[in-house]
C-alpha cells in the first residue's frame, strides 16, 4: 500500500493508493510546525478508523508547497517504513514535457494535476484548483505543461475582505439565491462566490482563445465540488485529481 500525500498551504490531502487504485482518503488542515512524530500519531489515527495500520504502508509519496513539511514527512516516512519517500521534484520522472520558462518554479501539486488531467481527459486540458489559492494549469495539445495564472483563493479573499471592512462581518461560504443581493450577508456571498466564479469564466475563456480552441476544463481542490456548478467553462470535477496524479506519478518512477 502507497501513502500519497499533497501538503498544500491550508489543507493536506492523504490517500491509499493499492493495486485497485485509491483506497481511502482523508484532509486535514496543514501545520507547518507539526513534528514528524506528531504527524506520524496523526496519520496513525486516521489508518485506524479506517481499520488499517502503519505496517500496510510500504512506500510514501509526496507532493508539497510548504519546505518545512516537506522535511518533516520526509522523516516520517523513512522512520515508519524504513524507505525513503518520493518527493515530487527535480529528477522525478513526470512524463510531462514542461514549457515553462523556469521549470524549477512550478509548484509539485501544478504537476501532479496535470499528469492526472492528461491521463483523465487528454491534452488540451486546463485545470482549476480550488485552495488556498486558486491556480490554472494549461497544457496544449501536444501535452506539454504551458503554464496559467494564480489567483487568490475564494476563503483567502473573504478573510482579506473581512479583515479589512470594519463594517463587514464573515459569512459562510454559499451560494446566493440571486446574484443581486437584498442584504449585506447575500451581498457578500454575492460578490465572493459568483465573483470567483465570474473570474474563472473569463480567465478561461482567455485562455481558449490563446490556445486557438476551447479544451476541457477540469475543477480540483476543496472548494471545486462547491464552485464548480457557478461556473459555465467547468465540465468536469474530481476532488481527487492530485491524488491520482501522485499514483501515476510513483508507477513511473516505481
Amino acid at each position: 500500500m502507497i501513502l500519497a500525500v499533497d501538503i498544500g498551504n491550508t489543507q493536506t490531502v492523504l490517500g491509499l493508493i493499492s493495486s485497485a487504485g485509491l483506497d481511502g482518503r482523508w484532509r486535514v488542515s496543514t501545520d507547518a510546525s507539526l513534528t514528524a512524530d506528531e504527524i506520524r500519531v496523526k496519520i496513525g489515527g486516521l489508518l485506524s478508523l479506517d481499520g488499517r495500520t502503519w505496517a500496510e504502508i510500504e512506500r510514501v509519496v509526496v507532493s508539497s508547497v510548504v519546505p518545512a513539511l516537506t522535511l518533516a514527512y520526509e522523516e516520517l516516512a523513512s522512520r515508519a517504513t524504513g524507505v525513503e519517500p518520493l518527493v515530487v521534484g527535480p529528477g522525478v520522472k513526470t512524463g510531462l514535457a514542461i514549457a515553462y520558462d523556469n521549470p524549477h518554479e512550478v509548484g509539485a501539486d501544478r504537476i501532479v494535476n496535470a499528469v492526472a488531467a492528461i491521463a483523465a481527459f487528454g491534452a488540451p486540458v486546463i485545470v482549476v484548483d480550488f485552495g488556498t489559492a486558486t491556480t490554472f494549469d494549461v497544457v496544449d495539445e501536444s501535452g506539454a505543461y504551458l503554464g496559467g495564472a494564480i489567483a487568490a483563493g475564494v476563503e483567502t479573499s473573504a478573510e482579506a475582505l473581512f479583515r479589512r471592512a470594519a463594517r463587514l462581518s464573515a459569512v459562510d461560504l454559499e451560494p446566493p439565491a440571486r446574484v443581486i443581493g437584498r442584504n449585506t450577508r447575500e451581498s457578500t456571498q454575492a460578490g465572493l462566490l459568483f465573483g470567483e466564479a465570474a473570474m474563472v469564466d473569463g480567465l478561461v475563456r482567455r485562455m481558449w482563445i490563446e490556445l486557438g480552441a476551447e479544451c476541457v476544463v477540469v475543477a480540483t481542490g476543496g472548494l471545486a465540488e462547491r464552485m464548480a456548478p457557478l461556473c459555465e467553462t467547468i465540465r468536469e470535477v474530481d476532488p481527487d485529481l492530485t491524488l491520482k496524479g501522485l499514483a501515476l506519478i510513483w508507477e513511473r518512477n516505481a
